[in-house]
């Protein structure tokens, strides 16, 4: 009976261990090396509109929708999607807006091995440069998920982490008047913005809120600046 106890304890220990390393790897505002970014505090009317997975076919059409808007942006590339595509995130270079490092496959760096963890990253800084970009570069991992490895190496390397405290489209997919209402109510000074407008059809919402969410948000008296001016605010 006694050795029951134990087993059930010490299966109860693991299953709370496992269930705040899961907690841990998601967060969005804490990892355990280096700065990591999802709002930067601030008493100006500033937000960072970020986009996620480019480039993709739909990224003229997004460029399209931002210079009308006279709104420059940020936009986390993925190294296999820049080798197909290196027209793609060169014109988002030329618009002046910033490429941050979304890593080479779009993996979760978590339990990965240092050359893997590496590499992910490395080989995208470069592509980003052979791009054309020469701003600074910051980091944002897939899905969010960060543990031990990545954060440390990212340190070392001198990579912010950023990720975001507004997700319209995480909530109401395909939904353009939610999406536009969620990240509008919800946006405050500093805040960080994520969007998945690139993906094609599926994400059509997407740019159909965007002209919409910053027509309010200036109204409201924000400038829309990239995630490095973002950064440039904090105390």
């Amino acid at each position: 009976m006694k050795r029951g106890w134990i087993l059930v304890a010490g299966l109860a220990v693991l299953a709370g261990t496992a269930a705040g390393v899961y907690r841990l790897s998601k967060s969005r505002t804490f990892q355990i090396f280096g700065g990591l970014t999802s709002r930067v505090e601030t008493d100006k009317k500033l937000v960072a509109l970020t986009f996620d997975d480019a480039p993709t076919p739909a990224t003229p059409e997004v460029l399209a929708l931002l210079a009308a808007q006279g709104v420059k942006a940020t936009f986390y590339c993925i190294g296999s999607a820049m080798e197909r595509d290196p027209a793609g995130v060169a014109r988002i270079a030329a618009a002046g807006h910033e490429v941050g490092n979304h890593t080479y496959s779009h993996i979760r760096l978590v339990f990965k091995t240092p050359y893997t963890i590496a590499s992910e990253v490395e080989r995208t800084t470069a592509l980003i440069r052979a791009a054309g970009y020469k701003g600074p570069v910051t980091f944002r991992p897939p899905y969010g998920k960060k543990l031990v490895g990545l954060p440390y190496y990212l340190r070392s390397r001198g990579l912010p982490t950023v990720t975001w405290d507004l997700e319209p489209d995480t909530f109401y997919p395909g939904d353009a008047a939610r999406i536009e209402e969620y990240a509008v109510s919800g946006a405050r000074p500093g805040s960080i913005i994520l969007m998945h407008a690139l993906c094609g059809a599926a994400c059509a919402a997407d740019r159909a809120a965007l002209p919409g969410i910053i027509a309010s948000l200036k109204s409201a008296g924000y400038t829309f600046v990239t995630v490095t001016d973002l950064l440039s605010e904090k105390k």
